[in-house]
């Protein structure tokens, strides 16, 4: 049962998703401050520096003025599920834009490049070892990954945005109501 609430959610997508909604906009900060943050996060999941999108996120947010807890809750969107279609998308999308021709699957191609050296390679030659990596796979995923990211910012950041302000005005309005109401009560 547990195993199933993980990837579903027991009380459905819907409400998951409204809970989210309430949890982001309750975040203090200004609604820039917020969505940009998130955003920060989000594009940077694209990027291929998997196990420092955190500090990347966090750098980032902080540079733009974002939110930096709101950017680490945005590297959510790089996950085990999203990244392959991630990978796949920002190695084709470089190796289109440097004019490369598309060879293998990517994820054919990296166990075909990580097999050819052992960890002796990799300690004793570093940049011998992962050189042709880099070349091959590294540098179309960080180009691609820059492109689709720096898109997807704005993707992200005007819903929330709209989203962020909408409930933070609605919010002042319900207390400003019930506040008011109190008074005459007295």
């Amino acid at each position: 049962m547990k195993l199933r609430e993980f990837v579903w959610p027991a009380a459905g997508w819907r409400r998951a998703a409204s809970y989210m909604h309430h949890r982001l906009a309750r975040i203090d900060g200004t609604p820039y401050a917020i969505a940009s943050g998130f955003a920060c996060g989000a594009a940077v999941s694209f990027t291929p520096f998997v196990g420092l999108h955190f500090i990347i996120a966090s750098l980032i947010a902080w540079i733009v003025r974002g939110n930096i807890f709101t950017s680490v809750i945005g590297t959510a969107v790089g996950n085990p599920w999203t990244f392959p279609f991630i990978w796949a998308a920002t190695y084709n999308l470089g190796i289109n834009i440097l004019g490369w021709e598309a060879t293998d699957d990517i994820m054919i191609r990296m166990g075909e490049m990580f097999s050819r050296f052992t960890i002796v390679d990799l300690v004793s030659d570093p940049f011998m070892a992962l050189g042709p990596f880099f070349e091959t796979i590294f540098l179309p995923m960080l180009l691609g990954g820059i492109i689709i990211g720096c898109s997807l910012w704005l993707v992200f950041y005007w819903p929330i945005f709209k989203l962020v302000s909408q409930y933070k005005i609605n919010r002042l309005k319900r207390r400003q109501k019930k506040k008011k109401a109190s008074i005459i009560n007295e």
